[in-house]
């Protein structure tokens, strides 16, 4: 493999991606992890565990597609502005008010209203959704493509892909201790939440810099669906083959993701002891989507796309044969297994990620985000969590009381994750480093 040269990236920018970044994806890890959990926890406490998987699938479903609208509708604004630092600190300090919402929600409600706080639940999670995918999925994301190039996109979004794992460190490890599933409620866990991303929006205003290369864009109406428009779409079509890989990875992605931690305390009956083995997955697959990022931009991306799908494959499937084994054998298997799923995951979407970047017309980032969100985010978003439902309601039979998240959403994610082989092998065969 020839090496390639990368050109590097001031102090301030890494400075500025990796914090905003975090606490971007603490907030998403919430939403994504906790918010789903809460919900699950909350339905079980009340006797109506059926209402889990209802109300997880609803609210993943819906934040999607209002996290898509908000990106396309956000996208077109921050281009025509020509900024995006205001949409990101003032989007994260709204965002964290909307975080604090759920403090209102107790861990236990009367059967009288069930109804309510379900329909609670799934509009907190949409207001929540608009404020990050404003200031996140759209400025932030755009604001990463203004400050790199092709040479070092790699790097970058291979550490950007480690900080979800980075935050569910910060989350369960550092704020875990303030939610419980038995307490009467976890409002103090909402609130501490809520101040990160306010807090770190202020720090924006006087440390985050946009690039000189940014222009205000006149755009109209028909402008915010540019990534939509078939006449876009023949002349950047490598763009959108990433995206249908990305797309298919989701997919696998969040057909298990709002329910590995209950896999972990209930299925495999870790209890609160998931903790641990889920650092070790976490900080394992940091490492290794950190050590592949540096590699990707030094030898270039085309030679990592098919070897990181099947690792990512093979780590999914082991969490479905888990089940046959043991003892030690057991706790190898679930940790191997772990880091290469989670590693092989955001490696692969990092890197997907970044190919994407290099294809995008100039002053067209932020209208672009909007038809990233479709691919990366509102259909993998809407098709695996159904999935899930299917399966899991399949699982717990006439029984509404049992919420125990079965093995077969893993097999069903590495079936998925087959079918991305296709577009992965055309993505590799035109990549150009």
């Amino acid at each position: 493999m020839e090496k390639n040269k990368s050109n590097s990236l001031g102090g301030r920018i890494w400075f500025s991606a990796i914090l905003f970044g975090l606490i971007g994806q603490i907030a998403w890890v919430v939403e994504n992890m906790y918010f789903a959990t809460f919900a699950q926890d909350v339905f079980a406490n009340s006797g109506r565990s059926d209402l889990s998987y209802i109300v997880t699938t609803l609210m993943v479903i819906l934040s999607a597609l209002t996290a898509t609208i908000t990106t396309i509708i956000a996208g077109g604004l921050i281009d025509k502005a020509g900024k995006r630092k205001p949409f990101i600190a003032f989007g994260y300090i709204i965002w964290g008010v909307t975080i604090m919402l759920f403090a209102l929600i107790p861990m236990k409600v009367e059967m009288s209203l069930i109804a309510l706080v379900a329909v609670g639940l799934i509009a907190f999670d949409c207001f929540m959704t608009v404020a990050g995918s404003t200031s996140n999925d759209a400025a932030f994301n755009a604001w990463v493509i203004d400050n790199t190039d092709e040479t070092n996109r790699g790097r970058i979004n291979g550490i950007l892909s480690t900080l979800p794992l980075l935050a569910v460190v910060v989350v369960f490890i550092g704020l875990g201790g303030l939610y419980n599933k038995n307490n009467e409620s976890n409002a103090l866990f909402f609130v501490i939440l809520g101040i990160i991303p306010i807090v770190s929006g202020i720090i924006a205003l006087f440390v985050l810099k946009d690039s000189s290369k940014v222009q205000k864009t006149c755009i109209s109406t028909k402008d915010l669906f540019y990534g939509f428009q078939l006449e876009v779409i023949k002349k950047n079509r490598i763009a959108y083959i990433t995206l249908a890989a990305a797309c298919i990875v989701g997919i696998s992605q969040q057909t298990f993701f709002s329910y590995l931690i209950n896999f972990l305390n209930i299925t495999l009956g870790l209890g609160d002891g998931f903790v641990i083995p889920m650092a070790v997955i976490i900080v394992g697959a940091g490492l290794v989507t950190g050590i592949i990022g540096f590699l990707s931009d030094k030898y270039g991306r085309k030679h990592f796309y098919i070897p990181l799908l099947v690792t990512t494959i093979v780590g999914i499937t082991s969490f479905f044969v888990i089940q046959y084994f043991d003892g030690i054998v057991k706790m190898i298997i679930l940790y191997v297994g772990g880091v290469l799923m989670m590693g092989g995951l955001l490696s692969m979407l990092g890197m997907l990620n970044a190919n994407f970047q290099d294809n995008i017309p100039q002053n067209c980032e932020g209208r672009f985000q909007g038809i990233r969100m479709c691919f990366t985010v509102l259909i993998p978003m809407i098709i695996g969590p159904i999935i899930s439902l299917i399966l899991g309601m399949d699982a717990m039979g006439n029984n509404g009381e049992s919420f125990t998240p079965p093995f077969t959403i893993f097999l069903a994610a590495a079936i998925v994750g087959l079918i991305a082989l296709i577009p992965t092998f055309f993505v590799r065969k035109s990549a150009k480093r």
